[in-house]
């Protein structure tokens, strides 16, 4: 029991916080194509967290010991900061932001990070490169009380903080020159919902790894079921994300029973043909 409910509670808290930052994201750009892990922030996330992993116990050291448990999360929120802006500054231009150059960067970001996770794995010694290997894949078998309590108020601010923004973020859809005269602050809401966005994505690596496309096929079958007012987008996505999540971990447990499947490579099962098919559905309707 002391093992299976800081489980089952770190995939609820994982899940809802990745399908609802994909949500806000899809909304911030106005694309159902965006996801973290598409376009960069968990790549971020994951190098940023993987540098404390390696290098924890040299070159890293002071932060280690200041922050303490803090240090892993902290890293992967600053990562995962940082490539959102990178991204956002990239595919912005003078008339709102472009769907191809924040791909296009969302592939280039990932190219640069994994470049980067390859580094340290090649750095690592045995025992770190272990844990890199399960942590790169995603997995919840870490979870222990102290993760669930380090990462709770986090997600749960941004369980909160997001849906706060539906209102926002449903003005956005109307075009960014239609939301300032709706009286939207744009630059505001892209500031505040990029910030909060990256802190989910940063505190769900932190204590889960890498674990794509969450944030991807949650949000697109809420839209497909509720419509897009975020109003109730966001919350539906955080249900669903969470339900989601429980049941990759299920099957990531009892698949290939006793040994343990990533569940990074479950929801990446799912997620591909589901991103294939939406691709094709979109490159058909001429809307890309």
């Amino acid at each position: 029991e002391s093992i299976r409910l800081p489980r089952t509670l770190l995939a609820i808290l994982v899940g809802a916080s990745l399908a609802v930052c994909g949500a806000a994201i899809q909304g911030l750009f106005r694309n159902p194509l965006a996801d973290p892990g598409l376009i960069g922030v968990s790549g971020g996330a994951a190098l940023a967290a993987v540098s404390v992993i390696v290098l924890g116990e040299t070159l890293l050291a002071g932060m280690v010991e200041l922050l303490g448990p803090y240090s892993l999360m902290l890293a992967a929120f600053g990562g995962g900061f940082v490539t959102t802006l990178l991204v956002s500054r990239i595919a912005t231009g003078r008339y709102g932001t472009s769907i191809h150059l924040m791909l296009l960067a969302g592939i280039a970001v990932n190219v640069i990070t994994g470049a980067g996770l390859g580094m340290f794995s090649f750095m690592a010694n045995d025992s770190q490169l272990r844990t890199l290997t399960f942590w790169t894949m995603g997995s919840l078998s870490g979870a222990t009380w102290s993760t669930v309590l380090a990462v709770t108020p986090v997600i749960l601010l941004v369980l909160v903080w997001l849906p706060a923004s539906a209102k926002s973020l449903n003005a956005l859809l109307l075009g960014e020159s239609e939301a300032r005269h709706l009286g939207v602050n744009v630059n505001r809401v892209k500031k505040r919902v990029i910030l909060i966005a990256a802190l989910g994505v940063g505190a769900s690596v932190a204590v889960s790894g890498m674990i794509g496309f969450v944030g991807l096929v949650v949000p697109h079958l809420v839209r497909m079921t509720l419509g897009p007012d975020h109003r109730y987008l966001l919350p539906a996505s955080a249900l669903l994300g969470a339900l989601f999540l429980l049941v990759a971990d299920m099957g990531a447990r009892t698949l290939m029973a006793p040994a343990e499947v990533p569940i990074g490579l479950i929801t990446a099962a799912i997620g591909g043909p589901f991103f294939i098919a939406l691709i094709v559905a979109r490159g058909r309707s001429a809307s890309l």
